[in-house]
């Protein structure tokens, strides 16, 4: 039964995506109760701002989860791998960002505007886990065009900024920059190449089939979000110099004929679809006016006459917000709404 308020816990509080999803959770005017802040002791006894009020960032490893009604969880993979399961059985619903439990069949793997109705196989495990940030726009944008004509194949290509790998990113992004126009030798810790003014095809590590984590974790978690694994998906993720904000190159065939029309058509009916696409007026969406925006922006939409049912497609959002945060506090909202 729904209560008032709700205690929540936003456990790697101190990162870029827990300070968004506080940022998010005030924003959307969540019922708060009593809010615990969790991190690691690197980060703890920082303090955050939530409402006005200051709260100091506890440690998780002696964070008790009884009395909190739901976790947001965006540490490391392996330190939800640990802890999640603890607040969990504990009786906290835990909505985890990380990559480690989204390909767990006991756990759902949501987006709310794709697959609302998938968040009550939660009770399983107590568990939700949140997409990758490329799925998560992706998705958006596809599945109301899936639904419509039966998308056979995807071939993607992203663009994604370097907050994707964190403040740290952010950080070497800027001193790479300072360090070059200031004719100094740029120094790298983050990735293996210099970032700043270069394009990485390296998101993550590289696996025996060629293709990167990062690039086959759009193919599965599509399948599963879709719930259709007759869906052909193709990956390839790079890293731009862009601060915030992730692009996409996005290559459909469907089974039905289709038009470009027909796709401005459904997705401007979409929800979480804002469609800008005006070429002759520039107008086509970017990384840079998508930052802090809950949509995901999509333009350039086109025929490729190289297929019998192709569009070509350009996607863009703000990846620490929907890609994030936003997906997260929507799934907390979905909890509430209609199951706790």
């Amino acid at each position: 039964m729904s209560k008032d308020l709700y205690n929540i816990a936003v456990v790697g509080a101190t990162g870029a995506v827990g300070k968004e999803i506080l940022n998010v959770l005030e924003q959307r005017k969540f019922p708060v109760g009593e809010l615990t802040l969790l991190a690691s002791e690197r980060s703890a006894g920082e303090t955050l701002t939530f409402k006005g009020q200051h709260y100091v960032v506890g440690l998780l490893d002696k964070a008790d989860f009884k009395g909190i009604d739901i976790a947001l969880f965006s540490p490391g993979g392996s330190v939800s791998a640990k802890y999640a399961p603890i607040a969990a059985a504990a009786g906290c619903v835990v909505v985890d960002n990380t990559s480690h439990f989204r390909m767990d069949p006991d756990v759902p793997l949501v987006v709310p505007e794709v697959n609302p109705d998938d968040v009550a196989g939660y009770v399983k495990k107590n568990i939700i886990a949140n997409p990758n940030c490329s799925t998560i726009q992706m998705v958006v944008a596809l599945k109301p065009i899936h639904d419509a004509f039966g998308i056979k194949r995807i071939v993607v290509s992203t663009y994604q900024s370097v907050s994707g790998s964190g403040r740290v990113a952010m950080d070497e992004l800027s001193a790479q920059v300072t360090a070059i126009y200031t004719m100094k030798s740029p120094e790298k810790e983050v990735y293996p190449h210099q970032i700043a003014f270069n394009c990485l095809p390296h998101i993550d590590d590289f696996l025996d089939n060629g293709y990167t984590k990062e690039e086959q974790k759009m193919v599965d978690e599509t399948k599963k979000i879709f719930g259709d694994d007759s869906v052909k998906v193709s990956a390839t993720a790079v890293r731009v110099p862009v601060f915030v904000g992730h692009g996409e190159s996005i290559n459909i065939e469907t089974e039905d004929p289709i038009t470009p029309e027909e796709v401005r058509q459904i997705l401007s009916e979409a929800p979480g679809v804002e469609v800008v696409d005006d070429p002759e007026k520039s107008l086509y969406p970017q990384q840079l006016t998508s930052a802090e925006c809950d949509e995901v922006f999509v333009g350039r939409i086109r025929t490729d006459d190289t297929v019998e049912n192709g569009i070509n497609m350009w996607v863009v959002s703000d990846n620490l917000r929907k890609g994030a945060a936003l997906n997260a506090v929507q799934i907390v909202e979905l909890l509430i709404r209609d199951y706790i």
